[in-house]
């Protein structure tokens, strides 16, 4: 390229509004999906999934009844239990971060079956709950109620002290203090909870769809690839991962409308 061309490509790919590193993931993830096409198409089966027959089938997929429908009972479901886990968790969180008894008597308790693999408690709750949309809510609650409940936790114990010394100087009461300057001062851990329980969430739904046979995205994923239609199936998957990645920008939206004085830049986020 000459030195006359060079300006006059600069200025091209700014006016798309393309920095460097956008340009670099683009180009990346171009080159990706073109080495997966090559390569289903010399070595893999016709059915397996492939980029051309993902846009293909893109489009059919999501506005099928079928779709639409486990797609609804699944983020249902997590957003049912994601309510109570932060309902659950909160309460718990508070108490476990300013009350020792509780600190002493929940928290290995806590830490453990925050560690535990859903996959293992996931045939105990089934027996609880038979294989119903009930079973699927108590995974999803378990998958994210431990996460939140952690967070706060140490959201309540991170308090600055002269937070609670001013409190006391003007005879808050005990529930007061919790609610109006504990609570307050735990949300940015009470959000960074709820980021890593929403998806937790959302892998416990589907996790439960596989397992238990229920209708959902989980169902559909398994049902699409047991009767080779592959393209379906990575379509749901897809939008698994939009999911995950709408309920982040939410969470952002809602620190920086909510929480102004709240930077997670400055804090190595």
């Amino acid at each position: 390229m000459s030195d006359a061309a060079l300006p006059a490509a600069v200025p091209a790919r700014k006016r798309l509004g393309l920095s460097d590193e956008a340009l670099a993931r683009i180009v990346c993830g171009l080159a990706i999906l073109a080495v997966w096409e090559g390569a289903m198409r010399l070595w893999a089966p016709p059915f397996i999934a492939r980029p051309s027959g993902i846009a293909v089938a893109f489009w059919p997929t999501i506005t099928s009844a079928a779709f639409l429908e486990a797609a609804g009972a699944t983020l249902g479901a997590m957003a049912q239990g994601l309510a109570i886990a932060v309902v659950a968790g909160t309460v718990i969180g508070l108490a476990i971060g300013r009350s020792w008894i509780a600190d002493r008597a929940l928290h290995y308790y806590v830490n453990g079956l925050f560690a535990m693999p859903m996959v293992a408690i996931l045939p105990l709750l089934t027996l609880w709950f038979g294989y119903t949309s009930g079973a699927r809510l108590a995974t999803v609650v378990f998958a994210s109620i431990f996460a939140i409940i952690i967070n706060v936790s140490d959201g309540a114990r991170s308090v600055p002290r002269e937070y609670i010394e001013v409190s006391r100087a003007y005879r808050a009461s005990g529930f007061s203090r919790l609610m109006e300057v504990v609570l307050p001062a735990s949300v940015p851990y009470l959000l960074a909870g709820l980021r890593l329980a929403a998806g937790r969430a959302l892998i416990g739904a589907v996790v439960a769809e596989f397992f238990a046979a229920l209708n959902g995205l989980g169902y559909f994923i398994l049902f699409n690839t047991r009767t080779f239609k592959h393209n379906e199936a990575f379509v749901a998957v897809l939008c698994l991962a939009c999911f995950g990645v709408a309920v982040e920008l939410m969470m952002n939206g809602a620190t920086r409308r909510y929480l102004p004085w709240y930077r997670r830049e400055d804090r190595g986020a």
